[in-house]
């Protein structure tokens, strides 16, 4: 009965860490989004006036590097992400194992199964979303 409850929990973790990385891979997808086309848009309004032969200042280039920033803050939810999943294969893992070890039993004819166990940590990410400075990297 213990271990069945610890399944459980183990098993709630991981629909919670699924939900987190639902929620880190939409929101990095619309950050992507608004900010790869602002910057593109921002470079050819820069670049028709180039052709148009009027000066540029360097302030200028702000907003577009504003949006490239943007776009490398949404970029790094891929760190965020394949945290989670590994740490999500891992609880999933040892959830197979625990069932498996109840199951069939702990040895056999190889000898003592091998049960890898579960994270310690509840998740390896805290973050629900991505914005500008809210990336911590491990």
């Amino acid at each position: 009965m213990l271990a069945a409850a610890e399944i459980q929990d183990h098993l709630m973790s991981v629909t919670n860490d699924l939900e987190r990385l639902q929620r880190l891979l939409d929101d990095a997808g619309e950050a992507l989004s608004v900010n790869f086309f602002g910057a593109s848009g921002e470079i050819q309004s820069l670049a028709q006036r180039v052709s148009q032969g009027q000066p540029l200042s360097p302030g200028e280039f702000a907003q577009a590097l504003q949006y490239v920033a943007g776009a490398v803050t949404a970029l790094q939810f891929q760190d965020m992400s394949t945290q989670l999943i590994a740490h999500t294969s891992q609880r999933l893992r040892a959830c197979a194992d625990k069932l498996a070890r109840e199951a069939f039993g702990t040895d056999d004819e190889d000898g003592e199964a091998l049960v890898i166990e579960a994270p310690n940590r509840p998740n390896p990410v805290t973050q629900d979303e991505v914005d500008a400075g809210s990336v911590e990297l491990f």
